[in-house]
């Protein structure tokens, strides 16, 4: 077990938390996350001015006055107000990009508002922190409190990453701890299409894992229902492999050589003098290989249009309102 550490000595740790319309689940989750630092303070894990910051991320609800409020009690608990919705993983871009220009923290652990994730691992990250892990990956054991159709998506969705060559963590989301050379190398990544789960494993510094069990939602809904999770896993492809163009090209390269074969197919026929009228047989490959083409020009323009997103540089995220210390 880790030796407690002179005061002086001890680390900051700031809690990243992303939030969008959480009014039903902040009220719930804070506290627990309160206790938790607290007893890392007294137990001389972590230095007393540790504390939160809590990203809003467009929200229309009530989501900032509770960060306001939550301030006003406890200085500790820092917010950043997006001036709309720019997306999760925004705003953990933005949390991480001010902690480090205020050198508000020397580590940070992200986590969802809706604590699905076990708070408690946070005490298990800061033991492999403080036993020399720079980057700490929070692991699920199962998902229980996952529906059947979800489980399996998210497997295939880690499987198929891995067979184009993306290194994912598996069962990882966003709840990570990151020290301070892993924050400083992570920020000078700049892509406007960020898939923060793929780019931490590339950091490459000594990392390790803590596993805990999934739990449900405390309140509220989730923000991440199908069409949004499909959209996400689509963005997470197609930023970190080119296999689905290469994938077409195959496909490309097939079609053509089925073409080779029926035209000597066609021509033995002919010359044979037993051609017959085959209007199904070519509208059937009209169709199919029309089909293909506009598979291709669509997943091509997918590439183009990330190209035409990064080439404008626009800002990844607009803060409006700061609560800092």
């Amino acid at each position: 077990m880790t030796q407690n550490l002179p005061l002086q000595s001890l680390q900051k740790l700031m809690i990243l938390i992303p939030a969008y319309n959480e009014q039903e689940v902040l009220p719930e989750s804070l506290p627990i996350l309160q206790k938790i630092i607290q007893e890392l303070i007294d137990s001389q894990q972590i230095a007393p001015d540790s504390g939160f910051m809590i990203v809003s991320d467009g929200s229309s609800d009530q989501t900032w006055p509770l960060i306001e409020q939550a301030h006003e009690a406890d200085p500790r608990v820092m917010g950043l107000k997006f001036s709309r919705n720019f997306g999760h993983q925004n705003a953990l871009i933005a949390g991480l990009t001010v902690i480090s220009q205020q050198k508000l923290a020397d580590f940070v652990i992200s986590i969802d508002a809706d604590l699905q994730d076990d708070p408690q691992a946070i005490k298990q990250m800061v033991e492999q922190y403080r036993a020399g892990s720079e980057i700490v990956f929070g692991v699920r054991n199962n998902r229980d409190s996952d529906s059947w159709f979800k489980r399996v998506t998210a497997e295939t969705f880690y499987s198929l990453l891995g067979k184009m060559g993306v290194h994912l963590i598996p069962e990882h989301a966003d709840f990570r701890l990151l020290g301070p050379k892993a924050i400083t190398a992570f920020l000078q990544y700049q892509e406007e299409n960020m898939f923060i789960r793929g780019i931490i494993p590339l950091l490459g510094f000594e990392s390790s894992r803590v596993y805990y069990a999934r739990r449900k939602r405390l309140a509220g809904k989730s923000k991440y229902p199908l069409l949004k999770m499909l959209s996400f896993a689509w963005d997470g492809i197609t930023s970190f492999s080119i296999a689905p163009l290469r994938l077409v090209l195959s496909l490309g390269v097939i079609f053509a050589l089925f073409g080779l074969v029926m035209l000597v197919y066609t021509l033995i026929v002919k010359l044979r003098g037993a051609t017959e009228a085959g209007w199904s047989s070519l509208m059937i490959s009209i169709w199919i290989v029309g089909g293909f083409q506009m598979m291709a020009v669509g997943l091509t323009g997918e590439y183009i249009g990330k190209i035409f997103s990064e080439v404008k540089h626009r800002p990844r995220f607009t803060i409006e309102k700061k609560l800092l210390k």
